[in-house]
């Protein structure tokens, strides 16, 4: 059994031959860490026990400020200056990190134990290229310049880097998410260290590069015999990656256990709350609301007399909130800090379970026979760029109802955020596109548009804390928001105030507050609410549940799905999350190099036959039931927009490429398929259905294939 004190439960098997017992490559006992806040002692980790044996993966799992991170930064010793560990111990390949100092530190941060962080380009200097960044790792480590450079190039070849020569060359601006994602890992493995953490490591990437960076993780770790530690908040990335999984809340292992069981069997109410609260199996918005979590995490250094998660448990009873229940084994390596493990699924029929569909407005009319609020017709945008001309909208034609999400979807670089803008009026699209609202045609440019125009489409942004000043309080945001509008009669601006904040569940105490002193999921309340201040008929969300951990994603989600049935707003909604999509969206629109490859009704694209390129973005999306799928891998990168393919312009890519040739000669035109569907590929709809019946010749099936072609979402 795991325990404190015991050995790690066996991982995936190594290479090594039978020899003397190695070390666990990560070993924490009674971890705790506090934070000096105020001149008091906060705790931030109490009584952390976990260990990660030699080649495996463990996974750590929990909403933000959870300490998910602190234990990272622990280990690695990068504690901020007024957090200190206050108990316990850790050791990485046998030694005892705490007891380091001065050069011994530095060697193990350099030899032993790497890091891979959430944002790649804050990793690198944006000033120095990225080929003498990746040499100095090796120059440190006593390789002449030369030889380091040499060294280099053969890291990112590892990192399967198709002509490193020439990215050696580049800055990191230069670089898209995933390339830059792959440069961090490569410096990241190139002591080939016993333990590689990695934070967040595919937040910000799309569902294609996040499986390939996740596929040469994993390839990576089998080649090095690497141990990983692996934070996360897409469970779905940790089911795929992991061996094991720990579930931390307010800095408490709460349970522990091999992921399939965790994720199947869960034996704490915890565990259940944040399972609950991933849209999944095909729930729709329609068939009901989101699971979440109630209430929030304790704030730091709160001490409770019982079980830290009682306030939000849907199993608590009077003992409780009495005492704190141990950290118990349960046989097979699996602990529970719970009282009832055995009762843990409960939480699911008792809690804040699917509620009923939020109502439409009445005599609202379904999908596809809605006026249309938003026409885009022949709209293109390009940009001059080291005197290239580079296309980024090609002849974009689109329509979004009153009252309708449309998913946009699509790899980094394929043009979702330019439509946005285009829309939003902060980049003029090119001469004869024309983008109307209600009819009646936009100005390029904001700054030509009525204040009525400009109140009437809003966006909410990925990142809150760029969105909002954080120097103003969540009062003077939203009041300077509703200044703008008449609003309706009768209401002065106070009352609209609060019933602004009562729309997006908040309370009237948080308006004294600023964004730094509230949590992720608040803050984007705030921007959400400051979009619908000023009544708009279309809101853009842009990633904006990206950041977010599955519990105040759901809460989000849910929150957008009120708003829209009760003001009957639009949403143009951005996501590389194809889960999300799913959920919220009634139609799909897919982009490719700036092009629409795919747009129709969400279930209809979701269960297929599709586009061969939407094929590849579902087909790449984990499974959080642990179950492989055939995984459509697209070859090499998404080509330049100055310089696009002939012909159709995914067919370097396309695994389904027609042998006539007709893919490289021709572009094809978007035809309707079927009723309301569009699609823009030689193959006709029935034969693409016969051909995603199996995997292509590029594509080998592996087992649990899906036989149908249907989407694992």
């Amino acid at each position: 059994m795991s325990s404190a004190s015991g050995a790690a439960p066996p991982g995936r098997p190594g290479r090594h031959v039978a020899g003397p017992v190695e070390p666990d490559a990560l070993a924490v006992e009674g971890l705790q860490v506090s934070y000096r806040v105020g001149g008091r002692d906060l705790l931030a980790l109490r009584d952390v026990s976990l260990r990660v044996g030699p080649r495996q993966a463990y996974g750590l799992v929990g909403e933000s400020g959870s300490g998910k991170s602190t234990v990272a930064l622990a280990v690695t010793r990068y504690l901020a200056r007024n957090g200190r560990v206050s108990g316990g111990t850790i050791s990485v390949a046998g030694t005892d990190v705490l007891a380091l100092r001065g050069e011994r530190l530095r060697r193990l941060r350099a030899e032993t134990v790497s890091m891979v962080y959430q944002e790649p380009g804050k990793a690198l200097n944006p000033s120095i290229r990225v080929g003498r960044q990746l040499a100095e790792v090796f120059e440190i480590a006593g390789a002449r310049r030369r030889e380091a450079l040499a060294a280099a190039e053969d890291a990112l070849t590892r990192v399967q880097i198709s002509d490193p020569r020439r990215l050696l060359e580049r800055y990191p601006h230069e670089l898209s998410g995933g390339m830059l994602q792959r440069v961090v890992i490569a410096m990241a493995l190139a002591s080939e260290p016993s333990l590689l953490i990695l934070d967040e490591p595919t937040t910000a990437l799309d569902a294609t590069v996040e499986a390939e960076v996740l596929d040469l993780v994993s390839s990576l770790r089998e080649e090095l015999d690497t141990s990983i530690l692996f934070i996360s908040h897409n469970l779905a990335v940790i089911a795929k990656m992991c061996d094991r999984v720990g579930v931390l809340y307010a800095g408490e292992l709460v349970e522990e256990g091999s992921a399939s069981e965790v994720f199947t069997e869960p034996r704490h109410p915890y565990t259940v709350g944040l399972l609950s609260c991933i849209p999944r199996r095909g729930l729709r918005k329609d068939h009901g609301r989101l699971d979440t979590i109630p209430g929030f995490l304790p704030a730091p250094g709160s001490v409770l007399a019982g079980c830290i998660f009682a306030p939000r448990c849907g199993l608590v009873e009077a003992q409780c909130r009495l005492s704190e229940p141990p950290l118990a084994e349960l046989g097979n390596y699996r602990r529970s800090r719970c009282y009832f493990p055995g009762r843990a699924l409960e939480v699911g029929s008792r809690g804040a379970g699917p509620g009923e569909p939020a109502e439409a407005p009445a005599g609202r009319p379904p999908v596809g026979a809605r006026a249309p609020l938003l026409g885009l017709r022949q709209v293109s945008k390009s940009f001059s760029a080291r005197h290239e001309q580079l296309h980024a909208l090609v002849g974009i034609d689109l329509e979004i109802g009153s009252g309708e999400t449309l998913g946009l979807v699509g790899e980094s670089g394929s043009g979702k955020t330019t439509l946005a803008r285009a829309v939003l009026g902060l980049s003029a699209p090119d001469e004869g596109s024309t983008i109307e609202l209600n009819g009646v045609p936009l100005a390029g440019s904001a700054g030509r548009r009525t204040g009525d125009q400009l109140a009437a489409v809003q966006i909410v942004f990925q990142n809150p804390d760029s969105a909002l000043n954080r120097r103003h309080s969540v009062r003077r945001i939203l009041r300077r928001a509703l200044a703008r509008s008449a609003g309706p009669r009768g209401m002065d601006r106070e009352e609209r105030l609060a019933e602004l904040i009562g729309s997006v569940r908040m309370e009237p105490r948080q308006l004294g507050l600023r964004p730094a002193q509230l949590s992720g999921g608040l803050k984007q309340r705030v921007a959400i609410a400051r979009a619908f201040a000023g009544e708009p008929a279309l809101v853009v969300c842009d990633e904006p549940t990206s950041a977010l951990d599955v519990s105040v994603q759901a809460a989000i989600l849910n929150l957008l799905v009120e708003l829209q049935a009760r003001r009957n707003v639009s949403y143009l909604f951005i996501s590389h999350d194809l889960g999300v999509v799913r959920y919220l969206a009634d139609r799909i629109a897919v982009l490719y190099l700036g092009r629409l490859m795919e747009v129709g009704p969400a279930e209809a694209v979701f269960s297929g036959p599709q586009h061969p390129y939407t094929e590849a973005l579902l087909s790449a999306v984990p499974s959080l039931d642990g179950q492989r799928r055939g995984r459509i891998r697209l070859t090499g990168e998404i080509p330049s927009a100055a310089s696009p393919p002939s012909g159709c312009v995914f067919h370097t890519r396309c695994p389904r490429r027609l042998a006539s040739g007709i893919c490289e000669s021709a572009e094809p035109p978007l035809l309707e398929v079927a009723a309301g569907r569009t699609m823009r590929c030689h193959i006709p709809l029935d034969e693409l259905a016969q051909l995603q019946r199996e995997p292509p010749a590029e594509a080998p099936a592996v087992p649990g294939a899906s036989a149908n072609g249907s989407s694992p979402l």
